[in-house]
């Protein structure tokens, strides 16, 4: 059966049940440059964007994609409609209107640069992962490539921090006011992060244009929190199916979804609260229970649920050991280093998130959360570890998900898979050097600084406790629960 695409031209014959943009999209006007037009962002701020472009057409996105023409190339022919699907009971599926272009940076700069530099553009928004920030050890790497790139050559950046300083340094020489400059990835306070990276990089081209953007621009920072798998075969089906038109590129989601922004005066520019945006003064409770106990606990999923041969997280918290080791991680070991000043309550944050992990219709791969763990490891796990170390806490279950990355990576290598992350190189050749001694296997990865600090590489506990976990989870992810089977308890005694 042939269907027609999802158009402007094909709105009209959308099956009965599906929500369409109610707003003129040829009135709007773009308002928001957003970098990084991938599944989150389309799936999260993306879908504000569109809630919001029912009260004001002046919040259509202009997107930039820093590497691949993928979601351009499919959605171009879409008029850049697609479909965000909630993956729940009765959830509705949603056209969203809210993409107004998507740019290609590497070919397009001179585009990209007229909607940094314009008047009408009100915030600037990302999510390019942690690895996009070209950091190492939580500054600006000065020896990156693309950042010495982009250092000789400003005006063809390569980078997103290059981008934005220039994009900056262009308003301010056209005398345009500034405008705030927002992070959406997983990083510990990424908005003083990224305003670091931003001064940094700017520094070293003017130092006038470093002392204006410390000045000027407002760098808030931000929690999101939505789970989005990957778009697969049955999704597309789905969506043909519900809406009698074919979609390229649709976006899938958890039914929660949730945007918590700094309150700064530079983001008082729309009626956030309307469209179910927070604005608070205090950020950090929020991104600590995000990154502490949400997104480690994906990681503990991701690692040790594929070496125990499941594919995606709603399996593995079938698995009674694993699932009993996630939930006792969050609830003795995270929960305590965390201090949420009476704003979350966390047991119930807790209680909520085991849920949503156990949400059948959300098929998140552990793959995709496997991804980029040299980059996911230091904010999601390693401070609560250093925090746990210091305050003389049992290191056990949180030693496990860093045991259980490095076998990762272990199997990886030795099987000759993809692994992807931005030190896949690295991190295989140490892992082939491996002699399958724990303690030196452990030993030649703790040896990476680009990824443990040192004081916490150092110490002789935690060193002990990545061995010994090491040791127990073996290849196939053996976990206390287990025992009948004869494997060695990973888990520590109550």
């Amino acid at each position: 059966m042939t269907r027609l695409r999802l158009s402007e031209a094909t709105l009209a014959q959308l099956r009965p049940g599906t929500i369409r943009p109610d707003y003129a999209r040829r009135a709007c006007c773009v308002g928001w440059v957003h970098f990084g037009p991938g599944a989150f962002h389309r799936a999260h701020q993306a879908y504000y964007a569109d809630r919001l472009l029912a009260r004001d057409p002046h919040w259509a996105v202009s997107a930039v994609a820093l590497h691949s023409d993928a979601v351009r190339s499919a959605l171009l022919p879409q008029d850049y409609l697609y479909c965000l699907a909630e993956l729940g009971p009765g959830a509705p599926l949603r056209v969203i209107g809210a993409l107004h272009e998507i740019l290609l940076a590497p070919t397009e700069p001179a585009a990209v640069f007229a909607r940094l530099e314009s008047p009408a553009t009100r915030l600037i928004t990302l999510t390019v992962t942690e690895k996009g920030y070209c950091l190492a050890g939580g500054a600006l790497d000065p020896a990156h490539p693309d950042i010495e790139h982009d250092l000789a050559s400003p005006e063809q950046p390569r980078s997103v921090i290059g981008f934005l300083t220039e994009g900056l340094r262009r308003r301010h020489a056209a005398g345009h006011p500034a405008c705030a400059v927002v992070s959406c990835d997983n990083l510990a306070d990424n908005g003083a992060m990224l305003r670091a990276a931003v001064l940094a990089f700017a520094a070293r081209r003017s130092a006038p244009l470093a002392h204006w953007i410390e000045q000027a621009v407002a760098f808030p920072r931000t929690m999101v929190d939505s789970i989005t798998p990957a778009t697969d075969a049955p999704l597309r089906e789905r969506v043909a199916l519900a809406t009698g038109l074919t979609d390229a590129w649709p976006v899938q989601r958890e039914t929660f979804t949730q945007w918590v922004i700094e309150d700064v005066p530079a983001m008082r520019i729309a009626d956030w609260a309307s469209v179910g945006v927070q604005l608070t003064r205090d950020v950090t409770v929020y991104e600590q229970a995000k990154l502490r106990l949400l997104n480690a606990a994906h990681s503990t999923l991701a690692y040790v649920g594929l070496l125990r041969g499941h594919t995606i997280v709603a399996e593995a918290m079938t698995d009674a050991p694993l699932a009993h080791l996630v939930e006792q991680l969050m609830r003795k070991d995270i929960a305590p280093c965390l201090s949420a000043g009476g704003r979350i309550d966390i047991d119930a944050y807790i209680e909520a998130t085991l849920a949503r992990f156990r949400n059948p219709s959300v098929h998140h791969r552990l793959e995709q959360i496997a991804w980029d763990g040299s980059q996911k490891l230091p904010v999601r796990l390693l401070p609560t570890l250093t925090e746990a170390l210091a305050a003389g806490r049992p290191l056990e279950r949180l030693a496990v998900p860093v045991a259980a990355w490095i076998r990762f990576i272990v199997e990886r290598a030795r099987s000759g898979r993809e692994l992807t992350d931005p030190l896949a190189g690295q991190l295989l050749a140490r892992a082939r050097e491996c002699p399958g001694d724990p303690t030196r296997d452990v030993a030649r990865f703790l040896e990476l600084h680009a990824v443990f600090p040192q004081p916490l590489a150092a110490a002789a506990a935690f060193r002990s406790a990545v061995v010994a976990a090491y040791r127990a989870l073996s290849a196939a992810g053996a976990l206390a629960g287990d025992d009948e089977h004869g494997v060695s308890r990973c888990d520590p005694v109550e």
